[in-house]
This record gives structure tokens, C-alpha cells and sequence, in this order.
């Protein structure tokens, strides 16, 4: 029950063990007795009931401190210190160690220990963070024109070591060092150039030519990027450039359609040659080989001429009259004492009406015997009888 009801004993929280009458508790007793657990942590001799403290159990007093308190002072106060070395390095960062002020070596990604300070220090650099800045700049072209152009570069920290000590400023060296680049560049190049087919080549020249100069004063960065806008002229002459662009324009279309008419004709006119040729060439091998048949069948005929002239002579003769007489569509029959009838084919005679008249293809009848005796078919006829 609580100290101040009825039949609680008048149990005073702030009185003594007894439940009299006592006072709060005696703050310099509390003090006392604190003092004198730390003064034997520390080795301090205790007093004796009554006996007033003494000033080598107090902290802070004149009589010090004993060896092993000291001892382990120092040993935590050691490992501490040791352990302050202790750092980790972001996987986008890297450690630059320095030695009593002096570059020491650069440490990757990961937990690292070095010598606590004084003795070295540790700067983390962010080197997969990405810089950009934008360049404006109106500028004089090689052929004597003015051009705005406007180009944005992008960076990051190659070397750690190189951008926090050899460069005071290394992303004002980097700027300085862009608009150089881009000055020579476009003072180096055409208007034309520039204006079209040639803004992916500029910018890829500016890149590689500012981080070589950048290179030389050994900022650190790296240029990842330059993004080249389309450059344009200035606005007093935009409409002329535009009409000059347009007229480019028309004739790259002329002259891509020429060359797919081009492309149409050439191959055509190159089959077409090619077919005259093969026929050229089908021709004189035939006229070719028809001359050599001929030698060769001369030749062989000429041998056979020497080995018996008078058979060959006549044979000869009977072939060229019987290639003669069979072309003509007369035929002569040799009738013993009458005179030479005339046969005519009328059934090919018919078949030729086309040409002309049937009278037409028809010799005239011969008028006496003497005319017919006198023909070259008579002749013939006479010979083979005599034969």
C-alpha cells in the first residue's frame, strides 16, 4: 500500500532504513564513494572509517596514475589510432594516398588500410562521374564565313592523381583548351563542310585534338563525348544560305536520278554489245571453219587429182553439171531420131504462182530442131550419148 495510508507505517520513501525521519540522501557521500571505486580501479589506497581522503585517490590529483592504468590507457588509445587507418573505397571512387603530403599510391575499390594520420591521408575521387559543359561561339570559317556554332562536352576523371595535383584547375583547362580546338578546327574547314555532311567529322576532330592538349598538361580528364548541334549562319544571311542549301539539295536529287538512269542503260548497252560480239564471234568461227572445209577438201581433191587426173577430171565434171542441172526446174528427155522434149513440172510450178505468172517461169518452146540441137542441155545430152 502506498507510504501515506492508513495502516502503511508511515513508511516515508526520502526516511531512513527505519522508516523515521531522515532526509534525502547526502550528495557528497554519493561523490565520495564514486571516487573511491575509480581510486581503486586506478590503485589508490582506501582510508579507514573517519579517516579524511586522501589526494592520491582522487582523479586528477597530484599522485598519478599507476603503471598498468597507464599501459592500458595507451594500448586502447593505440589501437584506436591504428584503426583510424581503416577506409573503404566506393566502387565508383578511388583512394589517392598521400604520405606526409607526398603521392604515395592510388587504391581501388574495396577496404584498404593505411598509416593513420599524420603519417598519411586519404582523398576519394569520383572518377565515374560525368562533367558537361556547353560551348557557344560565333566563328570564321576557311572560307572567309561566319558560323554560329554551339557544341556540348562531356568528361570524367581518368587520372585521380593527375587531376588533384598537376593541374590547378583542370576543368578550366579543359574549357580553355576546347575552345582552342574548336576555333582551329572550324577556321580550318569550309562552310559547306560544316553545314552538312561534315558535323559528325568536325566533332570527332574536335574530341580527339582537345584531349591530346589536355593530355600535355596532364589534367586527369578523359573526353568522353562532343556533341556538335547543326551549325547555322547568321541570321542577316540565313535566307541565302537556305537557298543555297536547297539548290545542293536539288542537285544531289538530279544527280542520283542520273545515276539510276544510268544504272538502267550501262547494263543493257553492255548486253547488247556483248551479244553483237558473241555473234561476231559465232561468225567468224563459222566463216573460218567453212574455209578450212574447203582447203581441206580441196587439198584432198588435189591428191586424188594427181593420182588419177582423167577420173577425177571427169567426176568433176558430172558433180558440177548434175548440181547445175538439178537446181533448173527444165527437165530434157533424149529421145532416139526425134527431136528433145520438154518436161515441165507443173506441180512445182503451181507451188511457185506466188512469184509471178505461170508463163512467167515457163521457157518459150523451142522453134526448130536446129535451136534445140544448138541449147546447152542438147549439148549435154549429145555428150553423155557419145559417151
Amino acid at each position: 500500500m502506498a507510504w501515506n495510508e492508513p495502516g502503511g507505517g508511515n513508511k516515508d520513501p526520502w526516511s531512513g532504513k527505519g522508516g523515521g525521519d531522515q532526509g534525502p540522501p547526502d550528495l557528497d557521500e554519493v561523490i565520495r564513494k564514486l571516487q573511491e571505486r575509480l581510486g581503486g580501479l586506478f590503485g589508490a589506497k582506501k582510508r579507514g572509517p573517519g579517516e579524511p581522503p586522501t589526494g592520491g585517490g582522487q582523479i586528477g590529483s597530484g599522485g598519478g596514475l599507476s603503471g598498468k592504468a597507464i599501459g592500458i590507457i595507451a594500448a586502447v588509445a593505440f589501437i584506436v589510432w591504428v584503426a583510424s587507418g581503416i577506409y573503404i573505397v566506393e566502387p565508383a571512387e578511388r583512394g589517392v594516398v598521400l604520405r606526409f603530403g607526398a603521392y604515395t599510391k592510388m587504391t581501388e575499390p574495396g577496404p584498404h588500410w593505411r598509416f593513420p594520420y599524420p603519417i598519411e591521408t586519404v582523398h576519394l575521387v569520383n572518377v565515374d562521374e560525368i562533367s558537361t559543359f556547353t560551348h557557344k561561339a560565333a566563328m570564321l570559317t576557311k572560307d572567309e564565313n561566319i558560323v554560329d556554332v554551339e557544341l556540348t562536352v562531356q568528361s570524367r576523371i581518368q587520372d585521380a592523381a593527375d587531376f588533384l595535383f598537376q593541374d590547378q584547375s583542370p576543368e578550366k583547362t579543359l574549357r580553355d583548351a576546347t575552345e582552342t580546338v574548336v576555333r582551329k578546327t572550324i577556321g580550318g574547314s569550309r562552310l559547306d563542310f560544316i553545314l552538312t555532311e561534315g558535323r559528325s567529322a568536325v566533332a570527332a576532330t574536335i574530341r580527339e585534338r582537345t584531349q591530346a592538349l589536355i593530355n600535355q598538361y596532364k589534367t586527369g580528364l578523359q573526353v568522353t563525348s562532343v556533341n556538335m548541334q547543326p551549325a547555322r549562319p547568321p541570321d542577316h544571311v540565313k535566307e541565302a544560305f537556305d537557298d543555297a542549301i536547297k539548290a545542293r539539295e536539288d542537285k544531289e536529287r538530279l544527280e542520283n536520278k542520273a545515276e539510276a538512269y544510268s544504272n538502267e542503260i550501262l547494263p543493257r548497252a553492255r548486253g547488247e554489245a556483248a551479244r553483237v560480239q558473241a555473234d561476231a564471234k559465232a561468225y567468224r568461227d563459222k566463216v573460218i571453219a567453212a574455209a578450212e572445209g574447203e582447203t581441206s577438201r580441196f587439198l584432198a581433191l588435189l591428191g586424188e587429182y594427181e593420182k588419177a587426173p582423167q577420173v577425177t577430171r571427169e567426176r568433176l565434171y558430172l558433180e558440177t553439171m548434175e548440181r547445175i542441172l538439178g537446181e533448173n526446174g527444165k527437165v530434157l528427155l533424149d529421145v532416139k531420131d526425134s527431136n528433145s522434149l520438154m518436161y515441165l513440172p507443173l506441180d512445182q510450178l503451181v507451188k511457185q504462182g506466188a512469184k509471178g505468172p505461170l508463163q512467167q517461169t515457163m521457157s518459150p518452146p523451142v522453134p526448130d530442131n536446129r535451136e534445140a540441137e544448138s541449147s546447152p542441155q542438147r549439148e549435154v545430152v549429145r555428150e553423155r550419148r557419145s559417151r
